[in-house]
């Protein structure tokens, strides 16, 4: 009589399968591309943000990275539209356009401090393919209408508040002795007096600097529109 065979374990009765095809690389999505792109641009500036640096945060080839995203402009445009998509604009439609414009206008520049890099590059981008950026331009302009603007200056007036909302997220981002006149007192004695009365703020500065500006601001508006419907009627 043989002597009985001991059992194979099931793991080893048959050699796994190989593995067919490429191997696997990370699936790629807009969301991802984007938030690597943020991630580049924090730590490297926009001049760091090149389509092969995009392609080694994402561990993945160029020639895949280009399958998803045409060139660097549109990575961009996607980290606008990402960016602007966590503006508040909840308050136009319910709250008084002015009441709504500071809402936004603080919101605006809380979200731009934290990219204070990308200012100078998405100032200058066009809106197409950016749906979260339409979205917010659309509610505003609606609350605007609302509100009583005249159609032609809505847009002038989105542009006024954005132009001062984006110069003063980067003065959040600037240092605190940006003003200092050092050895050159003598130069501008004035002006160093008042940067010394400053000094020691901090973030507060900016904040108070921005709340001088954009209630000055809001106030002119109320003023233009004002005098405006009362030479239109």
């Amino acid at each position: 009589m043989e002597p009985a065979l001991p059992d194979v374990p099931e793991a080893m009765a048959s050699p796994a399968p190989r593995r067919r095809g490429r191997p696997s690389r990370p699936v790629l999505s807009r969301a991802k591309i984007t938030t690597a792109a943020l991630a580049i641009i924090g730590r490297s500036g926009y001049e760091g943000l090149t389509m092969a640096a995009l392609a080694r945060e994402l561990k993945t080839a160029p020639s895949a990275l280009y399958n998803h995203v045409a060139s660097k402009d549109e990575v961009l445009n996607w980290v606008q539209d990402d960016v602007n998509d966590t503006i508040d604009t909840s308050a136009f439609g319910r709250d008084p356009w002015d009441v709504a414009l500071v809402r936004w206008a603080y919101s605006y520049r809380e979200a731009f401090a934290q990219h204070s890099p990308l200012i100078p590059v998405i100032a200058v981008l066009p809106i197409t393919g950016a749906p979260h950026t339409l979205e917010m331009y659309e509610r505003v302009a609606g609350g605007l209408r609302a509100g009583g603007w005249p159609e032609d200056l809505i847009i002038d007036t989105i542009v006024a508040v954005e132009s001062f909302v984006l110069g003063s997220a980067m003065d959040v981002a600037a240092p605190e002795w940006i003003f200092d006149v050092g050895e050159q007192h003598d130069l501008a004695p004035t002006f160093a007096d008042a940067v010394t009365a400053r000094r020691g703020r901090g973030r507060k500065a900016a904040d108070d600097a921005f709340a001088l500006g954009l209630n000055a601001l809001v106030a002119g508006l109320r003023g233009t529109l004002a005098a405006t419907l009362a030479t239109r009627t």
